[in-house]
């Protein structure tokens, strides 16, 4: 299976929860950087009202979620930087955005980049886990992921004990439908999740 297969031959909601247990790797020319995703949100195209393409929005800053599944959308918000994967066909504006990783290789470099925070606070949440990454541009928006420094690996993942969907979390509260629907996936249990209490933390990770 190619990015492309796995970005398109099922629902977004699908390909975010199977995203879960996947390395996601960043090359940046010295060494990788990676870890184990453990929380991916969908965004479910023009209906979706938490979505950047809701009502068929579409401008140079989006236009990576209107490319084929497997392509890279980038998006900026204050000083920090998202990593989003387009989904679906393209003309399909739906994606998934990674939004934490248990970290796995390049950890030293990757406290450096985030100017010595440790543990959960180094990569739970999608702007940390860029900054980890050391990203600090839009360059590789709209790029192919096989034409990246990025890679997920999607043919092998790590087997999880337990996959809780929960609401997205940030959207806003004047739309109540989209605002509570359980579009963002985690590793229960995993410390690395956004916004997880310390008493649901499992010593295992959420990992079997």
């Amino acid at each position: 299976m190619n990015y492309e297969e796995f970005f398109t031959n099922r629902s977004t909601s699908e390909i975010s929860k199977d995203l879960l247990g996947r390395t996601l790797s960043f090359n940046n020319g010295n060494e990788l950087l990676s870890g184990t995703i453990v929380e991916a949100e969908a965004y479910v195209g023009v209906k979706d009202r938490a979505a950047h393409s809701y009502g068929g929005r579409r401008s140079q800053a989006n236009e990576g979620l209107y490319r084929p599944g497997g392509s890279l959308y980038i998006y900026s918000q204050r000083q920090y930087f998202f990593f989003d994967v387009a989904c679906q066909a393209e003309g399909e504006p739906q994606g998934v955005l990674i939004r934490a990783i248990d970290p796995l290789t390049g950890i030293d470099t990757m406290i450096k980049n985030r100017n010595g925070k440790t543990g959960p606070l180094l990569t739970n949440g999608p702007g940390k886990m860029m900054q980890a990454f050391g990203i600090t541009s839009r360059k590789w928006d709209l790029a192919r992921l096989e034409d990246s420094p990025f890679d997920i690996d999607i043919n092998h993942k790590r087997k999880i004990e337990k996959i809780t969907a929960l609401p997205r979390v940030g959207i806003n509260q004047s739309d109540p439908k989209w605002a509570k629907k359980k579009l963002r996936f985690i590793v229960a249990g995993n410390p690395y999740v956004s916004d997880i209490k310390k008493k649901d933390v499992k010593k295992n990770h959420g990992f079997i």
